[in-house]
């Protein structure tokens, strides 16, 4: 049994296990076994600034995402069998496509000089160009365009394992559709609903690309202070304790999840 589980085992060592000894060892050890990094993670503002961020960028996609992503869901799964794999194909199609270049599409849409600014200026509706980009905003529109079909397969995966008579019964019952979706369709979605906004909430935090460029150097969440740290700086030590420091906030959240739904549900094996 050893003999056959050794491959993975040395795959997961070199590529995980490894990697991430070694910037945990980064964090605490230069010239000597410190704790400075560690100090200034938790001290000074600009790292709260920043996590704080983070984290409110990640909860705004989240929300927006699951309300965008559940409607298509609930379509998907309504809908005969072609036109659910056309649907669902069009949620996947985004993935053919690199982030940078999807980031960069975004960047000129929302630019003041974008369609949408000409459009809504040439309707008559503004006067002067809003401010779409290189701001919070244009961070959130991007990143739930990148991360929405992480909410959509999820609830998808979910929704296709609640039987339909259940619908047919509540309507038997008298119940308009309305209250049986309530009553019972939307409970019954619930576990998709929690692993599709765990596995949206989670990428978003290690973020890197889009608010990069979205963002315009003002919204700067906590993989930009990571690599602000290494390439302005060459202070490897502190972003590896950034680093490791989101690493446990990513595995506190899993854990917490983990005793609402089973991890394997959120990671689409069940």
């Amino acid at each position: 049994m050893l003999a056959l589980v050794s491959p993975a085992l040395l795959v997961i060592l070199a590529l995980i296990v490894l990697p991430v000894g070694w910037l945990a060892w980064q964090s605490i050890y230069h010239d000597g076994f410190t704790l400075e990094n560690y100090r200034r993670v938790f001290t000074e503002d600009i790292y709260w600034r920043s996590f704080a961020l983070t984290f409110e960028i990640s909860l705004a996609v989240t929300v927006v995402a699951l309300l965008l992503g559940y409607p298509v869901a609930y379509l998907a799964n309504s809908v005969p069998k072609g036109w659910s794999i056309l649907i669902l194909s069009l949620v996947v199609l985004p993935f053919w496509t690199s982030v940078l270049v999807r980031a960069y599409a975004w960047l000129a849409l929302l630019q003041r000089t974008g369609v949408i600014n000409q459009f809504l200026r040439y309707l008559d509706v503004i006067s002067e160009p809003l401010a779409l980009v290189h701001n919070t905003f244009g961070t959130v529109v991007a990143t739930v365009h990148i991360l929405l079909p992480f909410m959509v397969l999820p609830l998808y995966a979910t929704m296709q394992k609640i039987p339909g008579d259940l619908m047919q019964a509540g309507a038997s019952l008298g119940a308009s559709p309305s209250l049986t979706f309530v009553r019972v369709f939307l409970p019954l979605s619930l576990p998709g609903v929690l692993a599709g906004c765990t596995m949206v909430f989670v990428l978003c935090l290690g973020f890197y690309i889009t608010p990069e460029l979205l963002g315009g150097g003002r919204t700067v969440m906590v993989s930009m202070l990571v690599s602000r740290n290494v390439e302005l700086y060459n202070q490897f030590g502190a972003a590896s304790a950034v680093a490791v420091v989101l690493l446990l906030s990513v595995l506190l959240i899993f854990f917490a999840v983990s005793r609402f739904i089973s991890l394997d549900r959120i990671l689409g094996q069940k």
